[in-house]
């Protein structure tokens, strides 16, 4: 902490030299100890007693210097700010080291309000490139664009649809085929328990009983024939068309879907054949 004193030191130092024998007059007037003074300032006494003696070579900064003197003073009920004010702080420069320190250099020399004008550039050049990447990245598609590509829409003039034209549209909707969907449809409902065979294309597809209740529905691609054991207890209903019976309860019959005779020999259009139920003990 010791410094050489220089030339343009010499101002403080006489002037310190003359406030710490004040000081120290009045405190010893006072019969106050030094120590007490180091208590109520939070000063070291070292430091004290170095202001008393004028010893600027063993104190700090000057800045520190006046506010050393300004808690002194007040530790002895004098007006600290008006006896630090009579210590020139800037009057000289100390020369602390021989070799230029880093206080000197430029960048240390920037205030507050430097700082707060530098951060206010970087902010409005930030918020400038944002704002110009923004906007280049929307025009770019516009800009990229080839306009001999382009070609107008057709206008198109909407009128009043007939209802002849809405239903022929309806009807080509409906019947347009979708992927594998077959021709033929039926649709079967038991509300009786019967025995059923359909034979789909002159394949037989199913044959067996089926319980009241049960609901099954077959295709095919060119005709589908179903024939019932109990025809009063089966409802059929071809191509999501309205069902019907197919006859009397306890009837056998055979119907074909579409009706065309041309289909009527398909293998597997035989006879049906009643069942044979063996009798049951007495």
């Amino acid at each position: 902490m010791k410094r050489q004193i220089s030339q343009h030191n010499r101002e403080q130092s006489e002037r310190l030299t003359e406030l710490g024998m004040r000081l120290r007059d009045l405190r010893q007037q006072k019969d106050i100890p030094l120590e007490e003074i180091a208590g109520k300032t939070r000063i070291q006494p070292r430091l004290l007693r170095a202001i008393e003696q004028g010893k600027l070579e063993e104190l700090p900064e000057a800045v520190y210097i006046h506010s050393f003197l300004r808690q002194y003073a007040n530790a002895l009920g004098l007006n600290g700010v008006q006896f630090a004010s009579e210590f020139p702080t800037i009057s000289g420069l100390p020369a602390f080291r021989s070799t230029r320190s880093w206080r000197s250099l430029p960048g240390a020399q920037l205030r507050p309000m430097h700082l707060y004008l530098l951060y206010m550039v970087l902010i409005v050049a930030a918020v400038n490139g944002l704002s110009l990447l923004v906007n280049r990245s929307a025009q770019s598609p516009v800009a990229t664009a080839d306009l001999q590509t382009l070609r107008p829409i057709p206008s198109v003039t909407l009128g009043p649809v007939s209802p002849a034209q809405l239903s022929v549209s309806k009807a080509g909707t409906k019947n347009q085929p979708k992927g594998a969907q077959k021709s033929v449809r039926l649709g079967v409902t038991l509300t009786e328990q019967s025995w059923v065979r359909v034979v789909a294309d002159g394949k037989t597809e199913f044959e067996g009983v089926l319980l009241e209740g049960s609901q099954k529905t077959w295709t095919a691609d060119k005709q589908l024939v179903i024939r019932a054991g109990n025809a009063g207890g089966v409802l059929v209903a071809f191509n999501d068309g309205q069902a019907n019976v197919m006859g009397q309860s306890g009837a056998i019959a055979e119907k074909a879907f579409p009706p065309d005779a041309q289909f009527a020999n398909l293998p597997g259009n035989v006879p049906y054949v009643e069942p044979a139920i063996a009798p049951s003990s007495p």
